[in-house]
């Protein structure tokens, strides 16, 4: 008889097992439903933010990107999984991000102080 007591107990161990593994995808699928409602939201906004005059177009650009980068730093925390990776990812994430402003400005600079007999059209 004790040679079958590790064989009873051990599909209230596989089935233990299969309800935990259960809820942990349970949790990943929750957390994804509301990134994507969260998504959907962050559009919904943009839109309705393009119909609202800010006075100038610029800043209706930058209100759109504004929001467009909400959303970005969403898909790539959750989908691309960069919320649970070391310090290493986010320290060249922030680096990218430092470049990517630093060439914006360049381009906006470029555009407010054009070099001595350019032609604009």
């Amino acid at each position: 008889m004790d040679a079958h007591s590790p064989t009873s107990s051990a599909p209230a161990t596989v089935a233990a097992h299969a309800h935990a593994h259960d809820d942990h995808f349970a949790s990943h699928i929750r957390r994804y439903l509301l990134v994507f409602y969260a998504l959907i939201f962050g559009t919904v906004i943009t839109v309705a933010a393009s119909y609202i005059p800010f006075g100038d177009r610029a800043v209706n650009i930058g209100v759109a990107l504004f929001i467009a980068c909400g959303k970005a730093s969403l898909v790539a925390g959750y989908f691309m999984h960069l919320v649970s990776e070391r310090k290493m990812i986010y320290g060249i994430m922030i680096f990218t991000v430092i470049f990517f402003i630093g060439l914006m400005f360049l381009t906006l600079a470029s555009f407010m102080n054009p070099p001595a007999n350019t032609t604009t059209h």
